[in-house]
């Protein structure tokens, strides 16, 4: 059995597609290319808000993408055939985002950004490579543990968003201190395996899956690029913080 700790990517995901066509299914090839345009329209919309530097219309902007994003990602997770529209939709609106997270993160903390930059794509790049290799294996116990480590750094954040509403927050975690930090390496390392997960999971589907299955493997690994750079500009900007003391 396949198991993925995205949910975007999970066995449901590509049961429920059916069984693809001779001809005309899924390939890695094809996952690899959507999920590199894909890339490059989130790119291009991140440079496009952070340009604007930080004024009203950024923050607009991130509004926007953020709550787009959002319903376009739940759009995506039950309508996967509106995946090769949804997916590269889905690039825009998290550039926006991610565009105007970014310039807030680097006023404050100068130089942040292209390091983040840096760890994200080099995590990828670094991963991919062990997972080709055969060094890193996603075995049943392994992406159980993953699974598992993820669902309960969800249900923390869950359990922060609402303590946020009543003005508390759970103590130490998202601060710059020894907890601080530790969690949010913890949180990366997850982070990080979940693209393992994306990998495996993505050459088991393939020959299996139809063809728009690639935009929905690529939306899958988008979430997972987009969760793990956010967590690297939150660790680095504790890390720096720190030093600031």
């Amino acid at each position: 059995m396949m198991r993925s700790a995205n949910p975007a990517l999970s066995d449901k995901a590509f049961r429920e597609s059916g069984v693809a066509a001779r001809g005309d299914a899924m390939t890695i090839d094809g996952a690899v290319n959507k999920t590199g345009i894909s890339l490059l329209v989130l790119i291009a919309a991140a440079a496009f808000v952070w340009n604007m530097g930080l004024g009203g219309p950024t923050r607009l902007l991130m509004l926007v993408g953020a709550i787009g994003g959002f319903v376009v990602a739940m759009v995506t997770v039950f309508k996967k055939p509106w995946a090769p529209i949804t997916t590269p939709l889905y690039a825009v609106l998290e550039g926006l985002f991610l565009g105007g997270l970014s310039a807030t993160y680097e006023a404050r903390f100068p130089g942040i950004v292209i390091n983040a930059v840096g760890l994200t794509l080099g995590t990828l790049a670094a991963l991919l490579l062990a997972y080709r290799s055969g060094l890193i294996r996603a075995t049943e116990n392994f992406k159980l543990g993953v699974f598992a480590a993820t669902g309960a750094i969800g249900l923390v954040y869950l359990v922060s968003i609402v303590l946020g509403f009543f003005g508390k927050e759970i103590p130490l975690i998202h601060g710059s201190g020894m907890v601080g930090i530790g969690f949010s390496l913890v949180v990366v390392g997850i982070a990080a395996l979940n693209l393992v997960m994306d990998f495996d999971f993505i050459e088991n589907a393939a020959g299996r899956a139809p063809k728009y299955m690639e935009w929905y493997a690529a939306f899958g690994l988008l979430v997972t690029l987009v969760w793990l750079y956010i967590e690297i500009l939150r660790l680095l900007s504790k890390l720096q913080g720190r030093d600031r003391r």
